[in-house]
């Protein structure tokens, strides 16, 4: 049976369980919908964003740990018909060392990676090889993310998974999970012009990659926004290999500049300055040149939840969990859970309701109680000139309560990979 169908199936389980015990039990969710008086962030005169790109170390230990989580997901499915208790949001990378150079360079001491947590590895009967799976996932996302890293030669990897105690007859038993923590989840919607051009600017360079081979994955864009002027700090890392010399890396990064700038250019009318590798000194011949295209082939570590939150990026000016979202497990892990589906419900609320210029959503769980039904769901409003949010009160809450009734749907999507955690 396909992975979806299964899905599908617990979660008609789940809902039919659900409205029956909804008969005997009211099911009123506690949701809140508030006006919040601040000055909407495009009109603050100062604004930062940040985005750690796919090869950064900490971006590196993200996506490790949730492709690890997923590669999980669909062994137990196939193996058990559900998935299991686990969680892989510990892995760390230690740096290794290298000698880069124009035209080639090499790694002497490669990267090494533990991956870490808990996951089950025997259910009635049915052993599963997690460790295996692990190292499997692990080495594909590697090899698919990092296009100039050898996993075989420039890369140990490690794992060291406890034993994890499957809950699973007690989450399908009771019909929804439950929460596994008192944690909360905390999204907001629409991202602004400055969010908009430092999430996109990665995502450019990464497709600029096609054309400029020399583009290195580990890539870190810091955004600061001064009244009407946007300037874009980018370090990104460059690959040595092809590169001919220090004219040909002047050259290239001369033309990412251009090419970034052009692209900002159409997301707004404010000034945009963008600069590439301010730490480059041309007269010395010391430049960010890397041999696999991540600073963690020398120097950086990385570790699962120091980058980028689920939606992409790191927002000081917005509120922000401080939980790592890859890795926890989609069923019941709350600090994953919340924060996909409070980003997803702002977003919502954000392009199917008028009036709404910011939302700001908070979602707390209470441990062992069913996620579907938190201790608060509440919508913080800056509302449009004009525009009292007790008039969409309703509309909002709406979206909301619908959003919690479906909160199996995160599973799936999770588990699918249609749903970005970093």
């Amino acid at each position: 049976m396909c992975q979806t169908n299964i899905l599908l199936k617990a979660k008609s389980a789940i809902i039919h369980y659900h409205r029956g015990l909804s008969r005997l039990y009211p099911m009123t969710r506690n949701i809140k919908v508030e006006p919040l008086k601040q000055t909407p962030l495009e009109k603050q005169e100062i604004e930062l964003v940040e985005r750690k790109g796919i090869g950064h170390p900490d971006s590196i230990a993200d996506g490790l740990a949730e492709a690890v989580s997923r590669a999980l997901c669909t062994e137990y499915i196939n193996r058990c018909g559900a998935v299991l208790h686990h969680n892989t949001d510990e892995t760390q990378i230690v740096a290794g060392r290298s000698y880069p150079e124009f035209g080639g360079g090499e790694v002497v001491s490669p990267i090494y990676i533990l991956l870490v947590g808990r996951a089950t590895k025997e259910f009635d009967g049915v052993h599963i090889p997690t460790d295996t799976i692990a190292i499997g996932a692990a080495r594909e996302y590697l090899e698919g993310t990092l296009l100039n890293l050898d996993v075989n030669r420039d890369v140990i990897l490690d794992c060291k998974f406890g034993e994890g105690s499957s809950d699973l007859r007690d989450v399908f038993h009771r019909g929804m999970p439950g929460a596994n923590d008192t944690s909360f989840g905390v999204g907001f919607a629409p991202f602004s012009e400055t969010e908009q051009i430092v999430y996109r600017t990665e995502r450019e360079l990464m497709d600029l990659r096609k054309k400029i081979p020399a583009i290195g994955e580990d890539t870190k864009v810091m955004g600061l926004r001064e009244g009407d002027k946007i300037t874009l700090v980018i370090a990104c890392a460059m690959v040595g290999r092809h590169l001919d010399d220090l004219d040909h890396y002047v050259s290239v990064t001369g033309e990412m500049r251009d090419h970034i700038a052009n692209m900002s250019c159409k997301c707004t009318d404010r000034e945009i300055n963008v600069l590439i590798n301010t730490a480059d000194n041309l007269e010395n011949e010391s430049v960010f040149l890397t041999v696999t295209g991540t600073s963690a082939e020398m120097g950086d570590d990385g570790s699962v939840g120091r980058g980028n939150r689920c939606n992409g990026l790191i927002t000081p000016n917005r509120p922000m969990s401080m939980e790592a979202t890859s890795g926890k497990n989609p069923i019941n892990h709350v600090g994953k859970i919340y924060n996909l589906l409070s980003s997803k419900i702002a977003s919502e609320v954000a392009e199917t309701v008028d009036g709404v210029e910011e939302i700001y959503v908070r979602i707390l769980s209470e441990i062992g109680k069913p996620i579907d039904q938190p201790l608060v769901a509440d919508a913080q409003i800056v509302s449009a000139e004009g525009v009292n949010v007790e008039t969409i009160n309703a509309e909002v809450r709406a979206i909301i309560d619908r959003s919690l009734e479906n909160i199996t749907d995160i599973t799936r999507l999770v588990a699918e990979g249609k749903l970005a955690t970093f």
